[in-house]
C-alpha cells in the first residue's frame, strides 16, 4: 500500500458500473501463475522460501559471480509502516544471507517524494549500482526511473507494484488479484457471520494512480458481482479512492451520511479501515455488527480483528516478497537467468501490453480463528504487542499467546 501522486495512468472502474465493469473484462490486469520445473541444479524457489531465510544461502554462488551494487528504493513511510518495519530490514537480510556485504548494497526510503525516488535511482548508478529494485510511488515516476535506467544498461526489478509503460526485466509481488478476492471472499463470510441481513454496502478502492488498487478491485467485484447482480447484496456507493487514511475517512463519511441504511464497507487495506472503524464506534455502532474488510495484517487491523469491528485481513508474509526480490537481482548482478521455479507467472502491463516476467507470492486471510499460526507464528506481530491492554481478553477467548 502506498499513497500515489502522479498523474492518473490506470482508470479505476469507479462508476457506478463499478462491479459489473470489472468482472466483465479481466484484460484490463492480469496475473498468471505457472508451475515450470526449475532450471537443472536450481533451489530457489517461490515455494523454499521461508521466514528463516535459510534458501538465500543457496545463491551464494550466484552473489560471488556478480558485480556491483544492487540498490533498492522504497517508496514512503506514510501509506503503510511496512517499508520500515518489515521490506527494509528483510531485503537486508535476503542479501546478507546470499552472501552480499553491506557495501554491496544500498537500501533507501523516498519519503512519499517522486523526485528523491528518481534523484536517488540516477545516485546509485552514479554510485555503482548494477542492479535497481524499485517499488515506485507511482508509474509516472517508476516510468521516468526504468527509462535512466536502462539508457546506462541497468536493469530494473519491480517491487510490490507494476511500472505500467515500464522496462524493467522482472516483476516481484503477491498475486494481487488473488488478494482482491481474499478480501471479497472475506467480506462474503464474514456477513454470514455475524448475521448481516440485506448487506447494504460501499466498495472502496485504492488509489487511482496504483495498478495494484486495479488488481484488488478485480478480484473483489469478481466476488461480489454476482450477489449484487441476484439481489443478495445492495452497493450503494463507489468512493473515488485513495491510500490516504485520512481522505478514506472522509470518502466513506460522505458516503455514510448520504446512504444511512448502510451496514456494511469493503476496504483494501487496514490504514484505511483503522479511521472508519473508529468513526462507526462513534456512532455506537457494536462489534460484530458491521463487516469491514482489510489488508496488510497491521497491529491495529489485527486487534480490530480480534475486538469484532473488522472481519479479517489479507496477509502477505513480505519476507517472502523480500527474499524474491533479492533473488531476482542477484542473478541479474550476475548476468545469470533465474530459474523457472523462481519466476513462476506474468503480469499484464496494460501500456505496454505485453506480459511481464514476474514471480508471484501466495497470500492468506488473517481472521482470530488462524491469526496464532499465521502472523503470530511468523514473528510479523509479536503477541506481546497484539495482546495488551483491552486487547489481552480476546487473545485469551482466541488462544493467541
Amino acid at each position: 500500500m502506498r499513497i500515489s501522486k502522479s498523474g492518473a495512468v490506470v482508470t479505476l472502474l469507479l462508476a457506478g458500473g463499478l462491479l459489473v465493469a470489472a468482472c466483465g473484462s479481466s484484460s484490463s490486469s492480469s496475473t498468471t501463475t505457472t508451475s515450470g520445473p526449475a532450471t537443472s541444479g536450481a533451489t530457489v524457489s517461490v515455494a523454499t522460501f521461508n521466514k528463516n531465510f535459510t534458501t538465500m544461502a543457496d545463491l551464494k554462488n550466484v552473489a560471488a559471480a556478480g558485480h556491483g551494487k544492487i540498490a533498492v528504493i522504497l517508496p514512503d513511510t506514510v501509506s503503510s509502516a511496512r517499508y520500515t518495519e518489515f521490506d527494509a530490514p528483510y531485503l537486508a537480510k535476503a542479501f546478507a544471507e546470499a552472501g552480499l556485504s553491506t557495501s554491496d548494497t544500498i537500501i533507501q526510503n523516498a519519503q512519499g517524494v517522486d523526485s528523491t525516488q528518481l534523484t536517488d535511482a540516477q545516485s546509485d548508478i552514479t554510485s555503482g549500482a548494477t542492479v535497481l529494485v524499485v517499488d515506485p510511488l507511482d508509474s509516472g515516476v517508476g516510468t521516468s526511473i526504468e527509462t535512466y535506467a536502462t539508457a546506462h544498461g541497468v536493469p530494473v526489478v519491480d517491487y510490490d507494484r507494476l511500472v505500467l509503460g515500464g522496462s524493467r526485466k522482472y516483476y516481484v509481488s503477491f498475486d494481487n488479484v488473488k488478494v482482491g478476492t481474499l478480501i471479497g471472499k472475506g467480506m462474503v463470510s464474514c456477513v454470514a457471520a455475524w448475521k448481516v441481513a440485506k448487506p447494504t454496502m460501499a466498495v472502496m478502492v485504492g488509489a487511482p494512480t496504483d495498478n495494484n488498487a486495479t488488481l484488488f478491485a478485480q478480484g473483489y467485484n469478481a466476488v461480489l458481482s454476482p450477489l449484487v447482480a441476484s439481489g443478495a447484496y445492495k452497493v450503494v456507493a463507489h468512493p473515488a479512492g485513495t491510500w490516504d487514511p485520512p481522505t478514506a475517512l472522509t470518502e466513506f463519511q460522505q458516503a455514510y451520511t448520504a446512504n444511512p441504511t448502510m451496514n456494511a464497507v469493503l476496504v483494501p487495506n487496514d490504514e484505511n479501515a483503522a479511521p472508519i472503524i473508529t468513526y462507526l464506534k462513534t456512532l455506537n455502532i457494536p462489534a460484530k455488527k458491521f463487516p469491514v474488510t482489510g489488508q496488510d495484517a497491521t497491529l491495529v487491523g489485527l486487534q480490530n480483528i480480534i475486538s469484532g469491528y473488522q472481519c479479517g485481513t489479507a496477509y502477505k508474509p513480505i519476507f517472502l516478497e523480500a527474499q524474491a526480490a533479492a533473488s531476482l537481482a542477484l542473478y541479474l548482478r550476475a548476468g545469470k537467468t533465474p530459474p523457472a521455479s523462481l519466476v513462476n507467472g506474468t503480469v499484464k502491463d496494460t501500456t505496454e501490453n505485453k506480459l511481464v516476467p514476474s514471480s508471484l507470492l501466495i497470500p492468506e486471510w488473517v481472521t482470530p480463528t488462524n491469526m496464532e499460526s499465521t502472523v503470530i507464528a511468523d514473528g510479523f506481530v509479536p503477541a506481546s504487542q497484539l495482546c495488551a491492554g483491552a486487547y489481552a481478553a480476546d487473545c485469551t477467548t482466541y488462544g493467541i499467546h
